[in-house]
């Protein structure tokens, strides 16, 4: 029981709930619930299932039911977990305070010293932390959940979360070595891949190109991907694009092919690679329409009430508009533009399917400031970006650059 309802409603903490897929869920009644617990238990849940309701007000109706539950069992250590669990399935991600993820920590912090071989306390614990505020109060957990559970692959991953939020980059490549092979000696296909991402991303950081570029061939040998999978279709296409422009390799980037069948969001990551690549390989003419393909992305999204990647992709298409503008000779523009999409992004919370924005925009900001010679200006939008995102290879190769300590690409 407990086991199921965690997996349920850690799938919507990820993005890949499937609720909408899924029969309505069973009353109480018809399930037979053992206590009066489970059947608060089940009765919270079905708000999750309630397909008149839209999928952000459910889950907010499911974090309601679970702090009553929660406050009448608060002896029960399940209890007080799955409630922690629904306050960060129901954190806005436009909310960085992070308000519902420190009650969460809260309620889980006293819990873990308590029971510190309980897995999934250690596991939403680094969700809690997973953003810039409170990463370096998880590196305790990240430390410790891969030895509770070191035959889950999520387990082995998951501490990968905070290292990459903190720049420990060697640490993310070993924890999601350990984790890749737990998955492909499980069969877990989507979980192999997003372990992959998160490895490619980490050794692009360091610079370990011939690494990142064996696992994206390794990826092209995988067979019979589901594109229609979210967590399989975002890392299979989001590591060949990583690699591309972590690189500065601009007509690779404009070669990028989109995903057959994959959902609106994740083929908008490939259309925004070839728009960059084409604006900054000397084809602008070629961009309109690749950012017109992104203005009708972002409009399925949003007639789909799935309002954080919508805006995810307004900000690639304002991006995009940027870099066709410096390809135009409209550098005011292109400025106006880039330090807009970089001011929307840092509003947002990322989601935990990704590491982060695959070139965060504050970054490229920085680089476009160098391109139109004011390293000065560039140096302020580097350590900005570096102190959102620490020890980025790019960040901080374009602050040595700016400050005239580099000649690096």
């Amino acid at each position: 029981m407990f086991s199921m309802l965690r997996s349920i409603v850690h799938a919507a903490l990820c993005g890949t709930f499937l609720v909408p897929l899924l029969e309505p869920l069973a009353s109480q009644e018809e399930i037979g619930a053992a206590s009066g617990r489970e059947g608060g238990l089940i009765e919270a849940l079905a708000l999750v299932y309630d397909h008149g309701v839209p999928y952000q007000t459910r889950i907010v109706s499911y974090e309601a039911a679970m702090q009553k539950l929660a406050a009448a069992y608060r002896d029960d250590v399940e209890a007080q977990v799955l409630y922690a669990l629904a306050l960060l399935a129901a954190a806005s991600p436009f909310d960085r305070t992070h308000a519902k993820q420190k009650r969460a920590a809260d309620i889980l912090e006293p819990l873990c010293r308590r029971y510190p071989e309980h897995p999934g306390i250690p596991h939403y614990l680094i969700h809690a932390y997973d953003n810039a505020e409170l990463a370096s109060r998880g590196m305790g957990v990240a430390r410790t959940y891969s030895r509770i559970a070191p035959s889950a692959p999520h387990a082995l991953h998951m501490p990968s979360h905070i290292f990459t939020r903190l720049g420990m980059w060697s640490d993310s490549v070993a924890s999601n070595q350990a984790a890749r092979v737990a998955a492909h000696e499980q069969g877990d296909m989507g979980e192999e891949l997003h372990a992959m991402d998160y490895l490619v991303y980490a050794y692009l950081q360091e610079g370990r190109e011939p690494e990142a570029a064996e696992v994206i061939q390794q990826l092209r040998r995988m067979q019979k991907l589901n594109e229609s999978d979210f967590k399989v279709a975002y890392a299979s296409t989001a590591m060949p694009v990583r690699y591309a422009l972590e690189r500065h390799r601009w007509t690779e980037a404009a070669g990028i092919e989109s995903p057959q069948g994959a959902p609106p969001h994740v083929v908008a990551i490939a259309v925004w690679a070839r728009a960059l690549g084409l604006a900054r390989s000397g084809h602008p003419a070629d961009v309109r329409l690749e950012i017109d393909k992104l203005h009708e992305l972002e409009r399925q999204l949003r007639a789909a009430d799935n309002e954080y990647w919508a805006q995810q992709v307004r900000i690639q298409a304002i991006e995009a508009e940027a870099w066709l503008a410096q390809a135009e000779g409209r550098p005011d523009d292109a400025q106006r533009l880039l330090r807009g999409a970089a001011d929307e992004e840092d509003a947002i919370e990322k989601l935990p399917v990704t590491p982060g924005p695959i070139i965060p925009a504050r970054e490229q900001l920085g680089d476009l400031l160098l391109g139109q010679h004011q390293p000065d200006q560039a140096v302020k939008e580097f350590r900005n970006a570096l102190a959102s995102t620490p020890m980025r290879r790019g960040s901080l190769e374009g602050l040595l650059r700016a400050t005239g300590r580099s000649q690096c690409r």
